[in-house]
């Protein structure tokens, strides 16, 4: 099995909704075991032209799909929510491998780690209550240290934790 940090992301229609919707829609699509969420943060849209706020996350889920794999059935999680996948545009929900155990991994359809991690608060905010002392396999810090050393200009906040989070896992 192999344990993947998911970002989680929604900025149209009730994002809370939408992420637990499709966090549990992500397990049952995945054949994985969901081991744990983040509490939900909103945040202000980044390299897009938006006035809609983000909802985001992160998850822990074990697999065992591949990389790829993982990520065709993130895809079509995401579909079912209506999302389409043009760049700066606003989504109902968007799904991104953080980490894949600590595999290096560059391809045409996939980067793992995520490469945008250490400049993404939305990400490392809610990443440091699951793992802080997760070790990126490139850059060699932690998520603390990212987080501590990432001079932000977005804005993330925490919201008040799910309801029902035993029910997530």
């Amino acid at each position: 099995m192999s344990l993947v940090f998911i970002g989680l992301g929604s900025n149209l229609g009730e994002g809370r909704v939408n992420l637990i919707s499709a966090w549990k829609k992500l397990g049952e699509f995945s054949k994985g075991t969901l081991l744990g969420i983040s509490s939900p943060y909103a945040s202000s849209p980044v390299d897009m032209d938006s006035s809609n706020w983000f909802t985001n996350a992160v998850g822990v889920l074990e697999t065992r799909l591949t990389p790829e794999a993982l990520l065709e059935t993130m895809l079509q999680v995401e579909a079912s929510f209506g999302r389409e996948r043009l760049k700066g545009k606003d989504r109902t929900v968007d799904l991104d491998i953080i980490y894949f155990d600590d595999l290096v991994l560059t391809s045409e359809a996939i980067t793992v780690p995520h490469p945008e991690i250490e400049n993404r608060m939305f990400v490392l905010a809610p990443l440091a209550e699951l793992a802080p002392d997760h070790l990126h396999p490139v850059l060699q810090k932690t998520t603390l240290q990212m987080k501590r050393n990432l001079q932000s200009p977005e804005q993330v906040v925490q919201k008040q934790a799910w309801a029902g989070k035993d029910d997530l896992t």
